[in-house]
């Protein structure tokens, strides 16, 4: 089958879920809590700056927290329980206030709020998404506007108890992709504007998180203190990144080897941060600020007491941890051992004029610790322990960074992708796009055709043509009734010769390119997979991956896998004197590969002329069942199997192969016994007879 954009499967069988409200489906806006679900990151997102669930019973475990990995079968290793944005400075000379969404006072409502009709809308720049929005900047952007000003709640009526309004607005973009490069982050990036008459004085924009790195399959939300005092916390500042992992390591649960991250990729304008050097990363670096504290601590160490009103929340943000409390293991007060906290990453101070806007945006980055051999052994195997954390998180920044690839701030005229000067985010090395694929049934065999769109494809940061090769997918046997976690296995693979890769070199050309009716476009190359099963399912892909960039270390990327599904079977032979048959034959309705519903059975009709009437009697003579046959237009959508298993209906079929589902024209599933049928050409008149049995 052709498979082009509006066609496209991608490289994880994955089912795309979504709280949403139906009402409001249809125009991309969901409730105001969603998560993201492309990736490799699960991490729930609200419509005014939190993230995490707060494993609340209504919505954990049925969606993430912030689950990593995020799989087609979930592993539940969740690391946060919840985050969110504080904005804190000086109004009209007055303060400090700080507005928050979350704080370790359950008590505490958000500081900031929506319209009652508000919510997350979610776009895509995946053609085929129902999403897709030319403005997305990733595979799945989630955007919001929330503000502090109001000191009732608006959408519920609730007043907002101790709220000082620095009268901001707030843009929150959420962005995730599903490249190899960059599916173990999600950005989130903040808008501020200062909708105020007067200017903002020494203000800071952070993020707070209650980081739980926990495997929730073998310990639960429910055991209280035992769940959530097990995280240690450390921070890197040159990377400026906070990150946490299991420190205890329980005997009795499997261990959680995974680190979960924030990271502060960048503040746009960074001229905003008042006292800002020339030098982007140096000023960025000595602007950001690291803070931790313990849960709810009102006495011990008085650098780790939970603030509990805004001028303690404001010294958090504008001061930084004693960096012995994240170096020094034999400090008493090491954050790096097992303990309940919340980590804040801030920057400023920035001061914020009336009408001016600037975004500070954030990265939520997931690794799995490299050196496992000695778990409880951290501090010795740190650094190669965090090897995977440090990769991705460069990836995140990288992809912040966009055309300025060195992330200096300024743009150098060899950065320059669009000639105006200015800096572009979100720029990823170009992935390829897919070959466009047709495949054809045959008798026990199929052959894939693919195109050589990918081969021409100028990549931008490079500037020149990066393809090496393809590689060739087929679904295994019965992987649509199964559930196969991973249902695809590499059946071929196609490398230039140039000294990079197997060096196979591609298959010959078809010359001249071959095209078939109704499809628009030209193939060029071909592929023939033999010994298949006739009657069953498969599913057969083609990527395209380039050569990567060893100068900047960007590694071998693939394209999207362009999919095609059909059936094997014989083709049409109207006029030849084949035989016409049924099978399997007999036909037990317990068959391992059918459904378990009573219409989800099938036998086939095989070796049919293109244009046919079957006919299906009792033994005794009586019609059961009378079906048309076309060559050119069946594909078995009319019987419940295809639509439970195939839900699309997007499967070829070889053209003399035809499916019944045992239910006869009466509405009746058919019993036990011995069955006649004809096959009628409608094209000569002439008729061929045959019988099979079925058993129940």
């Amino acid at each position: 089958m052709q498979s082009g954009k509006g066609r496209v499967v991608h490289h994880r069988l994955r089912t795309i879920t979504l709280v949403l409200f139906l009402s409001a489906a249809a125009q991309g806006q969901v409730s105001d809590n969603s998560y993201s679900s492309i990736g490799n990151i699960g991490l729930a997102i609200t419509s005014f700056g939190r993230i995490g669930n707060g494993f609340s019973a209504s919505f954990w475990p049925v969606q993430p927290s912030c689950e990593y990995p995020f799989t087609p079968v979930r592993s539940r290793i969740e690391h946060l329980f919840s985050g969110g944005i504080w904005i804190g400075g000086y109004k009209n000379g007055q303060g400090p206030f700080v507005s928050t969404v979350t704080t370790d006072y359950y008590s505490s409502p958000s500081e900031f709020t929506q319209p009652r009709d508000s919510g997350l809308t979610e776009r895509s720049s995946l053609l085929d998404s129902r999403y897709y929005s030319p403005a997305a900047v990733s595979h799945q952007d989630f955007v919001s506007d929330f503000t502090d000003s109001n000191t009732v709640d608006p959408g519920t009526g609730q007043e907002i108890v101790g709220h000082h309004p620095l009268n901001v607005s707030v843009r929150e973009e959420a962005y995730s992709w599903e490249y190899p490069i960059a599916n173990f982050f999600v950005i989130l990036s903040f808008r501020v504007t200062n909708t105020g008459n007067t200017a903002i004085d020494s203000m800071f924009v952070g993020f707070v998180n209650d980081f739980v790195v926990r495997n929730t399959n073998y310990r639960l939300p429910t055991e209280g203190t035992s769940f959530y005092s097990g995280t240690g916390i450390g921070y890197v500042d040159s990377l400026r990144l906070v990150y946490a992992f299991d420190a205890e390591h329980r005997a009795s649960d499997l261990p959680t080897d995974n680190y979960v991250s924030m990271k502060l990729l960048g503040v746009d304008p960074v001229s905003a941060v008042v006292k800002s050097q020339p030098a982007y990363l140096d000023s960025l670096n000595s602007y950001t600020h690291f803070s931790a504290w313990q849960f709810r601590a009102s006495t011990g160490d008085a650098n780790l007491l939970s603030p509990s009103n805004d001028a303690l929340r404001f010294e958090k943000m504008e001061t930084s941890l004693p960096s012995n409390y994240y170096n020094d293991p034999s400090h008493p007060s090491y954050i790096g051992k097992a303990g309940n906290r919340y980590s804040l990453l801030s920057a400023g101070p920035i001061e914020l004029m009336p009408d001016s806007s600037v975004t500070v945006v954030f990265a939520i980055v997931c690794a799995p610790k490299t050196v496992t051999s000695n778990p409880l052994d951290y501090q010795n195997n740190a650094l190669a322990s965090r090897k995977a954390l440090y990769e991705n998180a460069t990836w995140a920044q990288r992809t912040f960074n966009g055309d300025d690839r060195n992330g200096d701030g300024i743009l150098q005229s060899d950065e320059d992708m669009y000639g105006d000067g200015k800096i572009h985010r979100y720029i990823f090395p170009n992935i390829l796009p897919p070959p466009h694929v047709h495949v054809v049934p045959g008798d026990r065999q199929a052959t894939v055709y693919w195109d050589d769109t990918p081969e021409n494809v100028i990549d931008p940061l490079l500037n020149r043509k990066n393809f090496e090769g393809y590689r060739l997918y087929k679904s295994k046997p019965g992987f649509d009734f199964e559930g196969i976690q991973d249902p695809y296995e590499e059946i071929a693979g196609f490398d230039l010769i140039d000294s990079l890769g197997l060096d196979t070199g591609l298959p010959a050309r078809i010359i001249p390119p071959v095209q078939f009716p109704g499809d628009p476009y030209q193939y060029d190359y071909k592929f023939t997979v033999p010994f298949l099963l006739n009657g069953w399912q498969y599913v057969f892909g083609v990527e395209a991956y380039d050569k990567g960039d060893p100068t900047s270390g960007t590694p071998s990327q693939a394209s999207v896998r362009a999919m095609g599904k059909v059936f094997p079977g014989p083709t049409a032979s109207a006029g030849d004197s084949a035989s016409v048959g049924v099978f399997p034959n007999p036909y037990y309705t317990k068959a391992y590969w059918d459904g378990t519903g009573e219409r989800e059975k099938k036998i086939y009709f095989y070796n049919l002329p293109a244009r046919c009437e079957i006919r299906i009697y009792t033994i005794a003579g009586d019609i059961v069942a009378t079906l048309e046959h076309n060559a050119a237009t069946y594909n078995g959508s009319d019987i419940q199997w295809f639509k439970h298993y195939d839900s699309d209906n997007s499967q070829r079929m070889p053209g003399a192969l035809h499916a019944w589902d045992l239910i006869s024209d009466a509405d009746q599933a058919v019993a036990t016994g011995l069955y006649l049928f004809t096959v009628k050409d409608l094209k000569t008149g002439d008729i061929k007879r045959g019988k099979f049995l079925i058993i129940k």
